[in-house]
């Protein structure tokens, strides 16, 4: 997971660079993928210390559930790129990018725990 906290963060910081970057730097909200990103990398470098690890990824899990939650209402209207009339489509990619690195990362960080959770009971028997 720490590997993966790491790449997720990349990834989410250099979509946010190059999101503001293409949009000619017009808002600084494109760059909200990148603050995700910093602090999932901040939780990644943490988790390489064995008595962090458990707490950083935890807390690398709850951002991202946080950055699922938040970019929703972005999501919703992914249509409206199709169709043409999204009033502001970069914005709307971008979070549907964010939306679907995040979920991921929380489907393969959920199943890391559960998988964790059986080792460990398995092991205590």
């Amino acid at each position: 997971m720490t590997a993966l906290t790491l790449i997720v963060g990349a990834v989410l910081t250099l979509a946010g660079i190059a999101g503001y970057a293409l949009s000619g730097a017009a808002s600084l909200t494109a760059l909200i993928p990148s603050a995700v990103g910093v602090l999932l990398l901040i939780c990644g470098l943490l988790a390489r210390n064995a008595k962090m690890h458990r707490y950083a990824i935890h807390a690398g899990l709850l951002i991202a559930l946080l950055g699922v939650l938040g970019s929703l209402r972005n999501v919703a209207g992914i249509g409206e790129v199709f169709t043409g009339t999204a009033e502001r489509p970069a914005a709307v990619i971008l979070s549907t990018v964010m939306f679907l690195v995040l979920a991921l990362y929380l489907a393969l960080g959920i199943g890391s725990f559960i998988k964790a959770r059986r080792r460990k009971a398995a092991q205590g028997r």
